[in-house]
């Protein structure tokens, strides 16, 4: 997809002259808030200098500003409050030349309409183009093929992100180990390339547009020259400092009299993470949806017992925050004593006995196989939530045989209440390998916030209903 550096300034004066449209109409025509006498009736001609005006100094605004350098990673907020400046920059600019000139026709409460209608027209434009990049980029337009140097836990850091976040348009193919070993494991789709002697092949065979290199400074020979290798293949290249091993919401940047600072904020980002299982919020969703769950429950619990006159809830132990262990409850979607099949189904499909998904169970009943596509077996973790064993978002619990194979990195993703929905369930669920589903937990493990539960949420519905990998 190819950049277009005029677009979205086009776009921005088209909607800003649109805008001072919409807000002549209300005004003079609708006249909300205050009416117009007939004496003040005034054409629209007048107003064209100042939407002139208005249009060049919010082009030169924004492009001062940088809201039109394409940042991957930026946030709609960011772009949004950029928006708001601007605007109300070129709002008091336009107050000040009527003050200036006093024009026989001018309504300032015609520019304070303008001014809104143009911070929402101007947010809902950057909300399309978002929407349009996430859907090219879902069909391979616009991603960039990215290679990491460094299997370290900068390097995982990096792909995590990445991983998490396939919205920012980069395709994470890999990455290369210190040496042949340590970029010798896959992590899930993830291959590891070898060692970092290996670049200019790798740049070769795999297409590669972007390198971003996260070793330490020790090697600082070696970056050298591997940036020297990128920039004579035309493949853009990256640079991860030793110091961003923290995470950047843990680092404050401050200025000792003209040295810049990099300052630990102490803040451990899982604490923050943990706090989240008790916010009240999620008793007061789980409360105001009980009459439809409590239908729900009826439901399946009659189509259950019918099907086999067997148990309708099903109890497995599960370990959860700081490797708690748990009975976890869920719908019963499998024969009885279907645990005792596990391991030899695990042998026989040759699955990863870390997180195993079988896509055609033979173990799963009728009623199991259409409750399962929609999650609505898993309905009665909110009991576990309701006891404060688990969360609705976050990180999928494990049994404690799953754990005993993990490896220290992975323990990571047991730092936090586990969850009914997370990152992983909604980037692919069951087709997600168990590195990719660590990654992806430990990246929001580091990132929590409440909007990002609200996103995970949001976008777990559409997942569920479209029946999105699972099985």
């Amino acid at each position: 997809m190819a950049r277009k550096p005029w677009l979205m300034p086009t776009v921005d004066a088209l909607l800003a002259f649109a805008a001072f449209g919409i807000a002549y109409f209300v005004r003079y025509e609708l006249q909300l808030i205050a009416p117009v006498l007939e004496f003040n009736r005034a054409p629209f001609e007048p107003y064209l200098p100042y939407t002139i005006v208005y249009i060049i100094w919010l082009y030169l605004n924004y492009r001062g500003s940088g809201l039109y350098k394409n940042i991957r990673g930026r946030s709609w907020l960011d772009e949004s409050y950029t928006i708001l400046n601007g605007v109300t920059n070129a709002t008091v600019v336009l107050l000040a030349i009527s003050f200036a000139f006093q024009p026989l026709v001018f309504s300032r409460l015609m520019i304070l309409y303008v001014a809104a209608i143009t911070i929402v027209l101007l947010s809902l434009a950057r909300v399309v183009r978002r929407t349009i990049q996430a859907r090219l980029r879902a069909r391979g337009i616009g991603v960039q093929r990215v290679l990491v140097v460094g299997g370290g836990e900068i390097g995982r850091s990096v792909l995590r992100t990445m991983v998490a976040r396939r919205a920012q348009g980069f395709l994470p193919i890999g990455y290369l180990g210190e040496n042949e070993e340590d970029g010798s494991v896959d992590l899930g789709r993830l291959k590891g390339l070898g060692s970092m002697d290996n670049l200019a092949s790798v740049l070769r065979e795999h297409h590669v547009d972007h390198v971003v290199i996260t070793l330490a400074w020790t090697h600082h020979d070696q970056i050298l020259k591997m940036i020297r290798i990128c920039q004579q293949r035309g493949v853009e290249v990256s640079v991860v400092p030793e110091v961003f091993q923290l995470n950047l919401k843990q680092v404050q940047v401050e200025n000792l009299d003209g040295i810049p600072c990099c300052a630990s904020t102490g803040m451990c980002r899982s604490k923050a993470a943990t706090a989240r299982s008790s916010a009240p919020w999620t008793l007061i969703l789980i409360g105001a949806m009980s009459p439809l769950l409590l239908l729900m429950f009826g439901l399946v619990a009659l189509a259950i017992r019918l099907e086999d006159n067997g148990k309708v809830f099903y109890k497995q132990r599960r370990v959860g925050e700081n490797g708690r262990e748990f009975d976890m409850i869920k719908f019963r979607s499998m024969i009885p004593d279907a645990d005792k099949l596990r391991a030899d189904l695990i042998k026989t499909h040759e699955l990863d006995p870390r997180h195993p998904k079988i896509k055609d169970d033979p173990r799963v009943t009728k009623v199991g196989r259409v409750i399962r596509k929609l999650s609505i077996d898993e309905l009665p973790n909110l009991i576990n939530v309701f006891t404060g064993q688990m969360s609705l978002v976050g990180p999928r619990p494990p049994t404690p045989d799953e754990v005993s194979l993990y490896e220290a990195w992975h323990l990571q993703r047991l730092q936090v209440k586990p969850g009914m929905t997370g990152l992983w369930q909604i980037s692919g669920r069951s087709e997600v390998p168990f590195d990719e589903m660590c990654l992806m937990d430990i990246y929001y493990i580091e990132n929590w916030s409440v909007g990002l539960d609200a996103q995970i949420l949001f976008m777990t519905i559409p997942r569920v209903l479209l029946r999105s990998g699972a099985y």
